[in-house]
């Protein structure tokens, strides 16, 4: 038992779905025998979460980790937040429903600098909760990068084994394109690879998506490609890099659920988030419902893990029991493959 990794789980917005997906994440027994969970946040929100799932589970408010019992049937909390639930109604954006989910986030980060934790699952936020509050940050990513003094670092997404990761993410369109510059994107390639190391692939293939439509047509749409893309792709393959590109997006996200690449660096948000949502979220047309709701968020380049769900609070479906914990499983699931690996290393 004391091998498992231990891992420190935030619910994000707790007027959304997260404490939900979490408790019945937590209510699997296969996860006891996988990991050590915790929970960082408040003991009445789990609480409330349990009720509404309507399975028995005991929770265990704890103050400090080696009070936690893991054991599957009680679910510790590292209680973290006071705060009143009629001041967090399901659905609603609230203050203090940012407050809550930001101060959860600081403390499960802390817990893993501090080595008291293997790894941290987050749960979605609600950006405009977390600015209401006073935390304007463009949301996780950007929080765990100024909290543990990350520069270098980049978004992955990944669903069974296709993986993509981003030169840019939360910023205009206009921008990203701006952001497109060789010293980034051979930045990304570079983390990328490591990330793919991380995961036991020992010699990751790595595609290099274009910008611009058909990956520019030589300059004909676009000159990114000629001068920024193509020499950080140069530079890479001459540190021993297996890496291909750029290749059209039009195409290059097709190929890597295909199995030719390991992992596809994306210029820009939606370029990386849309293939891999279509191919992770799928809705049932009688009900209009999610009946699948799968994906892992993961930030690359940070001293501590972090691998979180691949969705937003989903405030519709607040409080109705009916929420998927299926990417909260497959978060848990990163995490502890990520840092069974990292604890591996150290042990070397």
């Amino acid at each position: 038992m004391n091998q498992l990794p231990i891992l420190g789980i935030t619910m994000g917005d707790v007027s959304g779905i997260g404490p939900e997906i979490v408790v019945k994440a937590l209510n699997r027994k296969e996860v006891y025998e996988a990991c050590r969970p915790l929970v960082v946040g408040n003991s009445d929100i789990v609480e409330r979460a349990v009720l509404l799932i309507g399975n028995p589970l005991k929770i265990n408010r704890i103050e400090n980790v080696e009070e936690a019992k893991f054991v599957h049937g009680t679910i510790d909390v590292f209680h973290r937040t006071e705060l009143a639930l009629e001041d967090v109604p399901y659905g609603k954006v609230s203050t203090t429903g940012g407050k809550a989910a930001f101060e959860a986030i600081e403390k499960v980060i802390e817990l893993a600098m501090d080595n008291q934790i293997d790894a941290t699952i987050t749960g979605p936020l609600n950006k405009e909760a977390l600015n209401k509050a006073g935390y304007h940050y463009n949301g996780h990513t950007e929080i765990y990068a100024e909290l543990t003094g990350t520069r270098s670092y980049s978004m992955m997404l990944a669903h069974e084994k296709f993986r993509v990761v981003h030169v840019s993410t939360h910023v205009s369109l206009r921008k990203a394109c701006d952001l497109v510059k060789k010293e980034r994107v051979l930045e990304v390639i570079e983390i990328a690879q490591k990330a793919c190391l991380s995961l036991g692939i020992e010699n990751p293939r790595i595609a290099v998506a274009g910008l611009n439509p058909h990956s520019g047509e030589g300059g004909l749409f676009g000159e990114e490609e000629i001068q920024e893309i193509i020499p950080a792709i140069v530079e890479a393959k001459a540190k021993g890099l297996s890496v291909e590109g750029p290749v059209p997006p039009d195409t290059v996200f097709s190929k890597a659920i295909g199995g030719q690449y390991d992992i596809v660096v994306a210029m820009y948000h939606d370029q990386g988030h849309i293939p891999m949502k279509v191919v992770g979220f799928q809705m049932d047309q009688a009900t209009g419902n999610w009946k699948a709701v799968n994906g892992v968020n993961v930030t690359l380049g940070l001293p501590i893990i972090r691998s979180s769900v691949d969705h937003g609070t989903a405030f519709d479906q607040a409080g109705k029991g009916t929420a998927s914990e299926e990417s909260m499983l497959n978060a848990i699931s990163y995490g502890i493959e990520l840092a069974k690996a990292r604890m591996g290393q150290k042990n070397r």
